[in-house]
């Protein structure tokens, strides 16, 4: 099924929720059905608050979205069990025009491949194995369901057996002659109304007893074979027909391919395309983590194009996209943040402004276009804009921001004033969160040359919370960037009431030295009236780097 999902960044904040859930409304209503908000990140305590409010599902979470296994595979299996006769099999592959079959047990765990190329050299020996033509490996049962007969009569007929075939389309001189050259208890004779063939081939003690044309047996004939235990099948073809179709009553697990490359579901397909394409194997058994067979992959299936693509929101960088954007198609990109390092296949629509939210871009194409905007998705584009305003307090507001908001207030009938005290009271990260969490849930990567580095922001009321986790919150930050190699990490913690922030910083001394904030402690630093990190701390610390790479 083809998806686009409209996505925002790692480690989400509500803007990215609420604006990937908004633009995904907006795709739906003017042309785009499927469209679905997802996430790649978990939600956070003032995410579930405003999804709450409004009465809004979280967006579906994606992991990744590389194409996997499960994308091309194809979901409807055609299979037969170990114990299936080549006739089923056969039936089956020429049904549905397949070559190759899985064998799957009771537990659907695969137990080997069948091939319709074993199948032939099986069913269809070559001529310097002409005896083997005349081999039955199969018991009187599933001969008799092969050849569509009856039954009359039958002694141990569950019990696999190798027998032999024998025509009776001779004089019963030649017959009698013949039957003396094999063991009786092999012989499978198959015969037509040839009443002195049947009664010697009773009369001498043959296994099994194949009339066929569908003739009447008579009950004496019946009676002779039950006084000397030979099994008796009534065959509905003729002669030619039923000898042919007696070989292919062997039972699969005789013929199967028990060398396979089984893959996994969810394994991304630039992970075993190598090695699949290059295998002797044409088919591949798909399985899930316990195992089960779910699905079968051919080499052909690896061409297949696979049907998902995304709308990046609120970011427009890889390093904060979900893992896998780089290897589907990007449709759209929505959003407010400085130009990364992005680039795309085709051209795309890129809308990134000066705003103060992502939020208040979606609200606009709604406004612009005329279309209806629903009193749910209205309020959780007020809450992604005043959350990432500061209910318009942010330098990064603009008058656009303003104007939206005051539209949105209209329509949601949300006091954005009330509604950002409760937002704000909803849920404090350093008081419900460890340290590592803390610093990471909204933490965003970015790439300055051959380096990178994250910066994070906690928004508080208040830094009481801070003072009394300040050194596991630095061990925290100070563990996450070296396990990433990043030039430096740093972590702002904005008071919403004051306007004003704490820095926290890990990283190289030579870096730590170029921030000349007042300093309150090793690795925190005061920065009064700073509240952005978007548009105030991330171009001063762009700079800093900079001054340690030229004063070096």
């Amino acid at each position: 099924m083809s998806e686009v999902f409209v996505i925002g960044h790692k480690n989400p904040d509500t803007d990215a929720i609420c604006s990937a859930i908004g633009y995904a409304e907006f795709k739906r209503r003017t042309g785009l059905p499927e469209a679905v908000a997802a996430r790649c990140g978990d939600t956070n305590d003032r995410i579930d608050f405003v999804l709450n409010t409004f009465g809004v599902l979280a967006p579906r979470f994606v992991a990744d979205v590389s194409p996997k296994v499960r994308d091309v595979m194809q979901t409807h299996i055609f299979s037969v069990t170990p114990e299936a006769t080549a006739a089923e099999a056969l039936g089956l592959m020429d049904d549905h025009d397949i070559r190759i079959l899985p064998v799957l047990g009771d537990d659907r765990k695969c137990r080997g491949l069948l091939s319709l190329f074993k199948l032939s050299k099986f069913l269809f020996p070559a001529a310097h194995k002409a005896m083997e033509s005349r081999r039955v490996l199969s018991s009187l049962d599933n001969l008799a369901k092969t050849l569509g007969g009856k039954l009359l009569f039958a002694h141990e007929a569950k019990r696999e057996e190798d027998l032999i075939l024998m025509i009776g389309a001779m004089s019963l001189e030649s017959f009698a002659e013949r039957l003396d050259k094999y063991p009786r208890e092999q012989l499978a004779v198959v015969v037509g109304d040839r009443w002195d063939i049947q009664n010697i081939a009773i009369r001498e003690g043959v296994r099994v007893l194949i009339v066929t044309g569908g003739f009447k047996i008579e009950s004496k004939t019946l009676d002779a074979a039950k006084k000397k235990n030979v099994s008796l099948i009534s065959s509905p073809h003729d002669t030619a027909t039923t000898a042919s179709l007696c070989r292919a009553s062997v039972v699969v697990r005789h013929m199967l391919n028990e060398k396979f490359l089984s893959l996994r579901e969810d394994a991304p397909l630039s992970a075993v395309k190598a090695s699949a394409t290059a295998s002797g194997y044409a088919a591949f058994p798909v399985v899930d983590e316990q195992g089960a067979t779910v699905g079968i992959l051919s080499k052909t299936d690896f061409l297949k194009n696979v049907q998902r693509r995304l709308i990046l929101v609120d970011h427009n960088e890889l390093s904060q996209a979900v893992q896998g954007a780089d290897q589907v198609e990007i449709l759209e990109i929505i959003d407010h943040h400085r130009i990364g390092t992005l680039t795309t296949h085709q051209p795309i629509l890129f809308r990134n402004e000066p705003v103060g939210s992502t939020s208040t871009i979606v609200a606009d194409c709604f406004l612009r276009h005329g279309v209806e905007l629903p009193k749910a998705i209205a309020g959780l584009l007020l809450a992604g804009l005043v959350s990432d305003t500061l209910n318009l307090t942010s330098p990064t507001t603009t008058a656009r921001d303003k104007e939206v908001l005051a539209k949105l207030e209209t329509v949601s009938g949300v006091n954005a004033k009330k509604f950002t005290e409760k937002l704000f009271a909803s849920g404090s990260l350093l008081t419900l969160k460890s340290a590592p969490q803390a610093i990471k849930t909204d933490c965003k990567e970015y790439k300055d040359g051959d380096g990178k580095f994250s910066v994070a922001q906690i928004e508080e009321v208040g830094f009481d919370q801070f003072w009394k986790r300040k050194d596991e919150l630095l061990g925290a930050l100070g563990e996450y960037q070296r396990g990433r190699s990043y030039l430096f990490s740093a972590l702002l913690i904005t008071d919403v009431t004051t306007q004003c922030s704490l820095l926290l910083a890990a990283g190289q001394d030579a870096f730590l030295n170029r921030i000349d904030y007042p300093k309150l402690e090793p690795g925190i630093f005061e920065l009064r009236d700073v509240v952005s990190r978007k548009k105030q701390l991330l171009p001063y610390l762009t700079h800093c780097l900079q001054r340690m790479r030229t004063e070096a």
